[in-house]
């Protein structure tokens, strides 16, 4: 839900044109039982402003943003956190905190800078999958 254009409740934004992002969107959705963390695509206006009002570049996001309970997390650290919410399988990112922040940031760094050469280009808003699309804010 989004109230005075602000999400309530969690939400991760991504990167929608990204083939991992938009992998990691469906794996959200799959993992996320309860259905309460909706994602906002980085290409929105809400995406835009989020990323903004958390100090991100919006003309090209290297970063993963999850936001919950007034708190912010970014990268692997988003990963993690996400995961950790939505329980099952997705508790194992929480391994990811183990890598040392500097390491964990520079890898992080290197996969953002090259993602779409590495995995390619995708369209998360164009998944048919109607329960999907209503996790989809912005």
């Amino acid at each position: 839900m989004v109230r005075d254009g602000l999400p309530e409740g969690p939400v991760a934004v991504m990167d929608a044109q990204c083939a991992l992002c938009s992998f990691g969107a469906r794996m959200i959705h799959r993992l996320d039982r309860s259905g309460s963390v909706k994602i906002c695509p980085v290409q929105t206006g809400l995406g835009q402003r989020l990323l903004a009002e958390h100090g991100i570049s919006g003309t090209d996001p290297e970063s993963w943003l999850f936001l919950a309970d007034g708190r912010a997390w970014t990268d692997f650290d988003a990963m993690a956190e996400v995961g950790w919410r939505s329980g099952g399988w997705g508790r194992g990112l929480i391994l990811l905190r183990a890598i040392p922040k500097p390491l964990r940031d520079w890898l992080y760094r290197r996969v953002a800078r090259n993602r779409y050469a590495i995995f390619g280009k995708g369209d998360m808003c164009a998944i048919p999958d109607p329960a999907f699309r209503a996790r989809l804010i912005g």
